[in-house]
C-alpha cells in the first residue's frame, strides 16, 4: 500500500501514523474501500488524497502489469479488493484446502465471500489482469484458478515468508500451473507399481508373521512414491548423495522399496535367522539402516538410510552431520550434490524440542547443508493421542515458520499434488539452499504397532479407515480408467509382486548371517571397531615441527589489531614455545590440533562459545579490535595443509552433539570434537550419548571417532558446573566401547588427540577435561614431553618418594591430584603415594599393576575422589581396579558422602569438605583403620 501521507496544513487531519498503528490504520483503509461511509470525515479525505493506485497488475503482490496494458482508472478501488482477495487466496488458501483422506478435518467447503473484499456478484464479470502468460481474464475466472492453485489436495503456507523474493519465487511457480503437474503414463505406472509393492509388502508380512510387530505404513502409502519422486527430481539437480532418517513407522517398506534392501534379508530378520556379524547384540529390523547404489539416467545416486532407535527425532541432526561431512569431503561448497531428506511423524514433528534445534541450525554457518527435505507423514495421531492433546498449533508443522521456508500441505491419496509439492519442494531447495516441508496428510490403518487396538481411542477414526480402500486399488482403477493401463496388465502386475515376496520368503531360510555392513566400506577401509589395542602408538611430533607451527600459531597478520589481553596471551605462548615457561592446557592442545593439520588431518571441533574457549583459554579465533574480522591462525599453518574447523555452536546440546556425531560417521580419517560448555551441560543431549555413541557399534555395527571434552571438577561452582557425570560414563562402558578419560597434563591431552587420529581403530573418546588446571603452573608440560612422548594411562608419584617408606598407595583422577599433592608436600606424608589413573575405560591393567609394584611395603590402597560416593569412578573402580590388587592389601574409597546433587552450591562448604577429603586420604593407614572403628562411613575391606 501507499505511504499514507496528508497536507499538514489540513488541521482536521487525523495525526501522522506510527509503526505501532499501522494495522489499525490498514484495517480502516479497507473499510474505506469497500463504504466510504464507514470511517471518519478525517480519514476520508486522507484516503482520498492517496495516489490513484493502479490497476489489479501493480497492487501489492498481484501479477506485473504487461506492457500496453492499461491501468485502472484514478481513484478506482476495484483493483485493490482484488488484490486482496488474491493475498487471501495466496496466505489462508490452504486452510480450505481437501487434504484429509478421511473426509474428517475439512477446511470451511465455501468460497472466500466477495464482500469481505468489498465486492458483490457483478464484479465477477469485470476483466481483470491474469497471470503471466495470459491476457485479461473475468474475475470469475481469476477467483477459479486461485480455488484451483490453493485449496484444492495441496495447500501451501507462504505467508510467513519474509523474503519477499521467495515468496515470489513460489507464487509464481504455483499460480503459472495452478499448481498442478502433468505425469506422463510411463511416470504413472511407475507409481502405481511403486504402490502395489509397498501394499502388498505390508500384507504379506501381516499374514506370514502373524502378531509380529513392523509398524505398519499402510494407510501412508503414498510415502514410498514421494520418496521416489523426490530422488528422481534431486537426481536431476545433480544431487548424487542422498542420507535418509527416520523413524519405525514405515521404515521396513523404506528400506525394501526405496532403498532396495533385499527382502530375503528381512524375512530371515523375522524369523530370527540373520544377525549383525561381528558378535554384537544387534536391534530390533525396525532400527536397522542400509546403504545402496542406484543407477538413473541422470546418473549415480548413493543412498543411505541412518540406523535409529525409538528415539524418533533424535535422527535429525545426526542425518544433517552425515551430509555436510559428504559435502565437506567431495569439496561440494554450494552444498548442491548432498542432500538431507528426514522423515517425520506428525505428533513427533510438533512435540520434540530437538525438531526446533535442527531448524534453527539450518542456516548457520558450521551447521549449513544447504537444506533438508522434510517430510512429514501425518497420520492425524500419535500412539494413542489425538492432535488436540498433542499440539498447540493447527498444523503439526507449525513450528518450521520460524524459517523463511515452504510448507506444502498436501492429500497423500493424490499422487499429483504429491508429484506437485515434491517438485517444489526439491527445486526450492536447491534454488535457494534452505528447507523444505511436505505434510503428507494420511492416516495409520492399524495401531500404533500391529498388535494395538486402535478404537479404544480414536472410534470415530477407525470407522472411516476401515471404509478406505488401499490406495494402489484407488490409483490403479484411476489409471485403467484413464486408460494408462488395463485391467489384466493390473492384475498381471500384483501377481508379479506376490511372486515375488513369496521367492524372497523361501530363499531367507538359507540365510544365516547378514552380509558385512557397507559401514565398514569406501571411507571407513582400513579402520576397525573390536577391541582397543593397549599397545602405546606413537603420537609425538619433531621439535622442529612443533616450533614452526608455534611460530605460527603466535604471530598474527600485519595490520591485525588484537585485543590487548589477546597480545599478552600470545607472547605467553611465544615463551613457552622457547621454553621459558611451562606449556598451558590451551597451547598444547592447539598443537595437537595444527599438527593433524600439518600432516593432512581434517579438524572439526565446536561448541558453544568454543572459538574463545569457556573459560578463555583457547582463543582459537582472534577478532580485529576495528573491524571485527576473525584471524584463525590454525588455518594458517602452510599451503596445502587440511581444513580446520573451530565453530561456536548455537546454545544446544541435543542437537549439536548429534550433529557432530553423524559427521564423524562419514570423516573416520578426520578429528571431530564436540566440547560442552560445561560437562554437566551433556545431561540435555543424554539421548545422543546413550543410543548413539555408547552402543552404536554393538547394535549397528557403525563406529565413531567422535571425542567429547566435558569440562570437569569440583571448585566450589554448585552443582549444575561441577561434574559430567563421569559415572554415567564408566557405567555404560563395557566390550571396548569407547574410551573414557580424566587428564591431567598438557602433554596428556595433545596425545590423546593424536591417538585417536592415529590407532586404526574408531572409537569414541570421552574427556573429563578441566578448568582450574588450565592456568595452574604446576600443571604444566614441557614441548620435549609432546616431541618424545605418548599417551601415558597411568602417570606414576612424580615426587620421587622412596617405596620403601610408603603405606599407602593413594589412586585418584583429574584435578585432585595437585591438591594432593601440594597437602602432601605441606604435611610431610611420604608414607604416601600419589599414582593418577588417566584413562579409566579401558582400565590400563598392564600399567596400573606396575605402579602399584614398585611400593611392596604398601598395605593399603585407596581410591580417592572429590565427587559423592555415589558419583564419581568410586564403583568402576571398586569392581575392576580391587581384583588387581595384592592378596591382603586394604581397598577403600575415600570421597563425599552420597548425595542428590554432585556439588555443593556453598563455596566455603566446598573448601571445607575438600579439606576434610585431603585429611583423611593422607592420614596413616593405622588412624583411618581407627576411624573405620568409629565407624565413619569410609569403605574398606581386604583385597
Amino acid at each position: 500500500m501507499a505511504a499514507l501521507r496528508v497536507d499538514p496544513d489540513t488541521p482536521e487531519a487525523p495525526p501522522e501514523p506510527d509503526a505501532g498503528n499501522l494495522p489499525y490504520v490498514e484495517e480502516l483503509y479497507f473499510r474505506w474501500l469497500r463504504d466510504p461511509s464507514s470511517v471518519a470525515e478525517g480519514w476520508r479525505r486522507r484516503f482520498e488524497r492517496l495516489p490513484a493506485v493502479p490497476g489489479t497488475a501493480e497492487a501489492p503482490g498481484a501479477w506485473p502489469r504487461r506492457p500496453g496494458e492499461p491501468a485502472a482508472a484514478a481513484g478506482d478501488p476495484f483493483p485493490d479488493r482484488v488484490a486482496r482477495l488474491v493475498q487471501a487466496y495466496r496466505a489462508h488458501g490452504h486452510l480450505r484446502a481437501a487434504l484429509d483422506p478421511l473426509g474428517l478435518a475439512r477446511g470451511p467447503a465455501r468460497r472466500f465471500a466477495l464482500a469481505e473484499f468489498g465486492l458483490a456478484e457483478p464484479d465477477l464479470d469485470r476483466a481483470v489482469a491474469g497471470p503471466p502468460g495470459s491476457g485479461p481474464v473475468p474475475l470469475r475466472e481469476l477467483q477459479a484458478r486461485l480455488e484451483e492453485t490453493y485449496c484444492r489436495t495441496l495447500g501451501v503456507e507462504v505467508a510467513h515468508l519474509h523474503d519477499a523474493e521467495l515468496r515470489r519465487w513460489l507464487e509464481q511457480r504455483m499460480e503459472r500451473t495452478r499448481n498442478r503437474i502433468g505425469l506422463a503414463p510411463e511416470v504413472k505406472r511407475r507409481l502405481l507399481a511403486k504402490l502395489v509393492d509397498a501394499d502388498l509388502f505390508e500384507t504379506f508380512l501381516g499374514t506370514r508373521f502373524l502378531g509380529a510387530k513392523r509398524f505398519s505404513l499402510e494407510g501412508a502409502d503414498g510415502l514410498v512414491p514421494l520418496l521416489e519422486l523426490a530422488l528422481d527430481r534431486a537426481v536431476g539437480h545433480g544431487v548424487r548423495n542422498v542420507v535418509l532418517g527416520m523413524a519405525h513407522r514405515g521404515r521396513l517398506n523404506v528400506l525394501a522399496n526405496v532403498l532396495g534392501k533385499p527382502l530375503r534379508q528381512i524375512f530371515a530378520e523375522f524369523q530370527d535367522r540373520s544377525i549383525i556379524d561381528g558378535g554384537g547384540m544387534g536391534d530390533v529390523k525396525y532400527h536397522l539402516g542400509h546403504a545402496a547404489d542406484r543407477e538413473t539416467p541422470d546418473g549415480g545416486l548413493h543412498l543411505s538410510l541412518a540406523f535409529n532407535p525409538s528415539h524418533l527425532e533424535w535422527i535429525d541432526t545426526v542425518v544433517q552431520g552425515r551430509v555436510r561431512a559428504k559435502q565437506d569431503r567431495y569439496r561440494d561448497g554450494e552444498r548442491r550434490r548432498s542432500l538431507a531428506v528426514v522423515i517425520h511423524g506428525d505428533a513427533a514433528f510438533a512435540g520434540q524440542g530437538i525438531v526446533a534445534e535442527s531448524l534453527n541450525m539450518s542456516q548457520l554457518e558450521g551447521y549449513a547443508v544447504g537444506g533438508t527435505l522434510h517430510v512429514v507423514v501425518n497420520n492425524q495421531v500419535g500412539f494413542t493421542t489425538s492432535p488436540r492433546d498433542a499440539r498447540s498449533t493447527p498444523y503439526a508443522t507449525d513450528v518450521a515458520k520460524m524459517l523463511d521456508i515452504p510448507i506444502f500441505h498436501v492429500n497423500g491419496e493424490d499422487l499429483e499434488a504429491v508429484a506437485q509439492a515434491v517438485l517444489l519442494a526439491v527445486d526450492f531447495r536447491q534454488q535457494f539452499h534452505r528447507d523444505a516441508v511436505i505434510d503428507l496428510w494420511c492416516f495409520r490403518r492399524h495401531g500404533h504397532n500391529e498388535g494395538d487396538e486402535p478404537a479404544f481411542t480414536q472410534p470415530v477414526m477407525v470407522r472411516a479407515i476401515s471404509r478406505k480402500p488401499p490406495l494402489r486399488t484407488l490409483y490403479g482403477a484411476r489409471l485403467v480408467e484413464e486408460g494408462v493401463l488395463s485391467a489384466g496388465e493390473l492384475a498381471a502386475l500384483e501377481r508379479a509382486s506376490r511372486a515375488r515376496l513369496e521367492e524372497e520368503l523361501a530363499a531367507s531360510a538359507a540365510l544365516a548371517v547378514a552380509p558385512a555392513p557397507l559401514s565398514m566400506e569406501g571411507a571407513w577401509t582400513g579402520y576397525r571397531g573390536g577391541p582397543i589395542s593397549p599397545e602405546p602408538v606413537a603420537t609425538g611430533v619433531a621439535r622442529d615441527t612443533l616450533l614452526h607451527i608455534g611460530r605460527h600459531l603466535t604471530e598474527i597478520p600485519a595490520g591485525f589489531q588484537a585485543h590487548p589481553k589477546i597480545a599478552r596471551v600470545l607472547g605467553q605462548r611465544a615463551e613457552m614455545m622457547a621454553g621459558r615457561r611451562p606449556l598451558d592446557w590451551g597451547m598444547a592442545e592447539a598443537l595437537a590440533l595444527g599438527s593433524l593439520a600439518w600432516e593432512g588431518t581434517r579438524v572439526r571441533l565446536a561448541g558453544q562459545d568454543s572459538r574463545r574457549g569457556t573459560f578463555s583459554h583457547r582463543h582459537a579465533v582472534l577478532y580485529d579490535q576495528r573491524t571485527g574480522a576473525p584471524y584463525m591462525p590454525l588455518a594458517h599453518l602452510q599451503e596445502g595443509q587440511a581444513p580446520v574447523e573451530i565453530r561456536d555452536s548455537l546454545l544446544s546440546e541435543a542437537g549439536a552433539l548429534g550433529f557432530e556425531y553423524g559427521y564423524s560417521l562419514e570423516m573416520p580419517e578426520g578429528l571431530v570434537v564436540w566440547e560442552a560448555q560445561f560437562g554437566d551441560f551433556a545431561n540435555a543431549a543424554q539421548v545422543i550419548v546413550d543410543q548413539f555413541l555408547a552402543s552404536s557399534e554393538t547394535k549397528w555395527n557403525r563406529l565413531s571417532g567422535l571425542v567429547l571434552l566435558l569440562p570437569h571438577g569440583l571448585e566450589g561452582q554448585g552443582p549444575e558446573h561441577s561434574s559430567a557425570r563421569l559415572e554415567r560414563f564408566l557405567d555404560l562402558s563395557v566390550d571396548d566401547n569407547w574410551t573414557v578419560a580424566n587428564l591431567t597434563t598438557p602433554a596428556q591431552i595433545f596425545h590423546a588427540l593424536r591417538r585417536q587420529v592415529r590407532v586404526p581403530w574408531r572409537k569414541p573418546l570421552v574427556v573429563m577435561s578441566p578448568k582450574s588446571l588450565l592456568r595452574l603452573p604446576a600443571a604444566g608440560s614441557t614441548l620435549e614431553e609432546l616431541a618424545g612422548g605418548t599417551f601415558r594411562p597411568v602417570l606414576p608419584d612424580p615426587s620421587g618418594a622412596d617405596p620403601e617408606e610408603v603405606a599407602r598407595v593413594v589412586l585418584c583422577s583429574g584435578k585432585i591430584f595437585y591438591e594432593l599433592a601440594a597437602a602432601r608436600d605441606e604435611r610431610k606424608a611420604r608414607h604416601v603415594a600419589l599414582v593418577r589413573l588417566e584413562q579409566l575405560y579401558p582400565l590400563p591393567e598392564a600399567e596400573l599393576r606396575a605402579a602399584l609394584a614398585r611400593y611392596p611395603r604398601a598395605d593399603e590402597v585407596a581410591w580417592v575422589q572429590e565427587e559423592p560416593r555415589n558419583m564419581g569412578a568410586w564403583r568402576h573402580a571398586d569392581l575392576h581396579v580391587a581384583p588387581l590388587l595384592r592378596p591382603g592389601t586394604g581397598w577403600r574409597g575415600l570421597s563425599r558422602p552420597p548425595g542428590a546433587a554432585p556439588a555443593s552450591g556453598s563455596a566455603t562448604r566446598h573448601r571445607l569438605e575438600q579439606e576434610a577429603l585431603l585429611q583423611e586420604a593422607l592420614e596413616p593407614p593405622r588412624r583411618t583403620r581407627e576411624a573405620r572403628a568409629r565407624g565413619q562411613g569410609e569403605s574398606w575391606r581386604s583385597s
